[in-house]
């Protein structure tokens, strides 16, 4: 009979739930086990040696994490893994679960495949540390915690002993080092040799009571590491010296590594892509590379929690990155295949060697994304993190590190500029656009200066009727030698550079300003209102509310006539700051709307606790009208949860009158696209509203003709954060 695969316990209250899984377990070769409760769980865990645990979060009497909480009294994370079963709304408890003790979790309903993976990955990893634990309890005792490398020089025969310890600290086995002492002196830095033969030579002439050098020697990964050596002379009875004995002892982290988060730094890890590029001119099949890692929002969290909580956040995400790949002690293992490295601010760096195919590094990369993504508690506050990522690939061809390094930082801002959160792959046409990209930052803060910033109006439009009730402000850039550029390559920039907040302020101002005009000349049209983005760093702004009221003071428009469009992602960087600036903004008035809804959280929770006037439906959702019976029930329950708590809805992308119809339908009550209107110059939407309301009612308006290109990604862009 073969032997299972392991041992495995299913904890679940619910039978059906517990037959489920245990046999799809036996079914891949595992003997599992069932408990119906956590007290049941504890007294089997007690009884048998399991492999592994599936431990539901949300049981009665004793829930997951409680049990959780027993299991790592005895047993830690290595010893038993813990993975918990859980429904993919419970967030907060799995980071909880994460905080006591679990090593992994398993959403339900169940992916089996991927589950069975993560659990095939735990079970081996503890069988891993059993089969190490045993064998270093056969170690001889007498090098039970002697982690420094001792070396024994006699200086008669000049034969030099070196420990097995001294041989592995710089990456080499027990018979791959000869007794030769220029074993030692030609492995030191050429910077470092003449300081280390004259402390030698010092104390040989007893000069100095005891030899001491600090120093570098080369790694097997042709890497350097910092060593401090010491030792001493023993004489005859002559005087006359006849040997030399000490230690060596690894000081790497201390030298070369970050502060904050014991990651190696900038200078170790450009030294050790260094030796990996030359060595790679010798393996033509190898591959390896670089990914460039910025956090994305980071300023906005240290500026809005202060800098204890991102020294916390930056820990973390070194913690995070390091459990991703595997590294336990990343410099003192920086012969494997991948360095993890912090290069200051939020910016890491990791080094991957040895890949069979250059598409491993984008694998790697989507497991970081994953990692990244799961949220955290900093004081008190649950924080989403994200990340950008570049990725350069070097090969034997490659003859600098420090160019395969701009390569991924490069590659890096562009996965920023195409909305965060993912990565991307560096080619050459990138280097060309980082050109051109700094090039157009120069030029991004002379546009308001020069007056080449426009605001074009799209009408929002009531619901049957087609009357205009506002309009959305949409920021344009018509710059001198280029033309129209896209917000969606000029927003992204603005707000990583901090224009996006003086750029921001200008729209509101121009908007209200203008909207406030029109109500005056037409007095038909003094419900008017006017619907601003306010990107992330602007919402996160302590000036943001005494900015807006000041606007409203000089411009004279009504707040009820102001509607702020504010994105998913901007309120959950900080749910208690974001609470009360909502309170504040609504408090003069203006109308809150939560953009882009249904692309982000998504979250029943924070729509109750939120005072939101009104939800605007994405119109990746809204294009499907007609064509997915899906997005259609989407549409529709978004439609009927915003009107029970007391919302109303706007739908933006109606490009058609099947879609109109579908969504007066669903008694939506406002929608804007291009079947109503595009986004027109101020001049054109005030021809719109010279016409009477049946005359807006009559048809749709023709627009001025723009190039395809930039009427397709102009048509919604405000200034969202991207």
């Amino acid at each position: 009979m073969t032997e299972p695969s392991g041992l495995l316990l299913v904890v679940d209250d619910e039978e059906m739930n517990r037959d489920m899984l245990s046999r799809r377990l036996q079914i891949e070769g595992y003997e599992a086990l069932t408990a119906a409760s956590g007290a049941i769980a504890l007294d089997m865990i007690a009884a048998h040696d399991f492999d592994a645990i599936l431990l539901d979060a949300m049981m009665p009497v004793m829930s997951g994490a409680e049990v959780l909480t027993d299991i790592r009294k005895t047993r830690s994370a290595i010893e038993l893994p813990v993975l918990m079963v859980t429904a993919r709304s419970q967030s907060e408890d799995m980071v909880q679960a994460f905080e006591t003790g679990a090593n992994d979790y398993i959403t339900k309903p169940i992916n089996f495949p991927v589950a069975m993976a993560r659990i095939q990955c735990h079970v081996a990893s503890k069988k891993m540390a059993a089969r190490l634990r045993e064998s270093e309890m056969r170690y001889s005792l007498s090098a039970q915690g002697a982690n420094d490398g001792l070396w024994d020089w006699d200086l008669v025969t000049n034969r030099l002993h070196l420990s097995d310890r001294w041989k592995s600290m710089l990456g080499f086995g027990p018979d791959e080092i000869s007794d030769d002492p220029q074993e030692w002196f030609l492995r030191i830095h050429p910077d470092d040799v003449a300081h280390v033969r004259a402390a030698i030579a010092a104390h040989r002439a007893g000069e100095t009571a005891q030899f001491e050098s600090e120093h570098r020697m080369l790694h097997r990964d042709q890497s350097y590491r910092w060593f401090l050596s010491r030792g001493m002379a023993i004489r005859d009875a002559g005087g006359r010296e006849t040997r030399m004995a000490g230690s060596q002892t690894d000081i790497t982290r201390g030298k070369a590594a970050d502060p904050l988060t014991g990651l190696p730094n900038r200078v170790l890890f450009m030294d050790h892509l260094a030796a990996t590029v030359q060595a790679a001119k010798t393996q033509p099949a190898s591959f390896y590379a670089v990914l460039f890692i910025d956090l994305d929002r980071f300023k906005v969290i240290n500026d809005s929690l202060g800098h204890l909580a991102g020294d916390e956040l930056l820990v973390t995400v070194a913690h995070r990155l390091e459990s991703c790949l595997r590294q336990t002690d990343v410099v003192a293992h920086a012969h494997d295949r991948c360095t993890v490295s912090r290069f200051g601010g939020d910016e890491f760096v990791i080094l991957l060697k040895g890949m069979a195919s250059a598409g491993n590094a984008a694998l790697v990369a989507d497991r970081i994304l994953e990692v990244l993504a799961q949220p955290l508690q900093l004081q008190g506050h649950e924080v989403g993190v994200s990340g950008s990522i570049g990725i350069a690939v070097g090969s034997a061809g490659l003859e600098s590190a420090d160019d395969l390094l701009r390569d991924a930082d490069t590659a890096m801002y562009q996965a920023k500029t195409a909305g965060k959160s993912q990565w991307s792959l560096f080619d050459q046409t990138m280097r060309k656009q980082a050109l051109q990209r700094l090039e157009l930052e120069a030029d991004l803060l002379k546009g308001i200066e020069r007056g080449e910033f426009q605001i074009h109006y799209q009408p929002i439009v009531e619901m049957p009727s087609k009357q205009i009730r506002g309009f959305e402000a949409l920021l344009r850039w018509n710059h001198p030698t280029r033309g129209l550029i896209s917000p969606l390559d000029f927003i992204p920039i603005a707000e990583e550079i901090g224009f996006i907040v003086d750029l921001g302020a200008w729209v509101l101002e121009q908007a209200c300003r203008q909207t406030r005009k029109w109500q005056l000349q037409y007095p038909e049209h003094a419900s008017l209102f006017i619907s601003v983005n306010v990107s992330a760093k602007q919402f996160a702004s302590p000036s943001l509310v005494d900015h807006v009221q000041e606007c409203l003071r000089v411009t004279g428009l009504d707040g009820r006539h102001l509607k702020l469009e504010i994105t998913e992602s901007a309120i959950m960087i900080d749910t208690q700051m974001a609470a009360a600036r909502l309170e504040q903004l609504r408090s003069l008035g203006a109308t809150i709307s939560l953009d882009d809804f249904g692309t982000g959280y998504s979250s029943l929770s924070y729509l109750q606790s939120f005072k939101i006037d009104n939800l605007k439906i994405d119109r990746s959702f809204i294009s499907q009208l007609g064509n997915s019976a899906e997005s259609e029930e989407i549409v529709r329950t978004i439609i009927n949860l915003a009107h029970n708590l007391g919302m109303e809805v706007t739908a933006e992308g109606i490009e058609g009158i099947t879609q109109h119809s579908q969504l007066n339908e669903m008694a939506c009550e406002s929608a804007q696209g291009y079947h109503y209107s595009r986004p027109l110059k101020n001049v054109d939407a005030e021809a719109l509203l010279q016409q009477s309301p049946k005359a807006s009612e009559a048809a749709p308006v023709p627009c001025v003709e723009l190039q395809p290109a930039a009427v397709s990604s102009c048509s919604t862009v405000g200034l969202q954060s991207t």
